[in-house]
């Protein structure tokens, strides 16, 4: 371990005490996003498309039709911030606004054909990104994160059951 007290290799994670170990999970998941985002991709990402992606990610995992307000609400930000991140989307050709299906009088968003383009770009840069940070792993390794990031996150889909 460095002078900061914080683990550099898995060996220093297993001298860890569960407690310790376990209250160190927030702080990683904080510096996942930012950390993976300095990772060298090509082409690299814009913040303003990180933006775009959270928003139309948020559209696409909606178990419904997606509103401005639904999308402020899954964001924790108000309204009017969602209003302009929608605009700014649909502005760039990224989402569209759509009649409900439900009701007529309500309006919904949908991703464009440039939207799934944009999403689909940031999942290779995403694996990029995963290999290259787990390159010193096993692939045993790498895939059992992988499972195990991936069954954390469904288990977190289930909150709002």
């Amino acid at each position: 371990m460095e002078n900061d007290g914080r683990p550099h290799t898995t060996e220093d994670l297993v001298a860890w005490d569960e407690d310790r170990l376990l209250d160190e999970v927030g702080a990683a998941f904080s510096r996942l996003r930012r950390r993976t985002t300095q990772v060298v991709v090509d082409p690299a990402p814009s913040r303003k498309d990180l933006s775009r992606n959270l928003v139309l990610n948020v559209v696409d995992e909606a178990p419904g039709e997606m509103t401005v307000g639904g999308l402020a609400e899954q964001l924790g930000i108000d309204p009017s911030a969602a209003s302009r991140a929608v605009s700014d989307c649909i502005g760039a050709g990224l989402l569209e606004r759509r009649a409900s299906q439900q009701d007529g009088r309500r309006t919904v968003l949908a991703i464009t054909a440039e939207g799934d383009a944009l999403r689909a770009r940031f999942r290779r840069q995403q694996r990029t990104a995963f290999v290259h940070i787990t390159r010193d792993w096993s692939d045993e390794d790498r895939l059992t994160f992988a499972r195990l990031l991936v069954r954390y996150d469904r288990a977190t889909a289930r909150l709002s059951e």
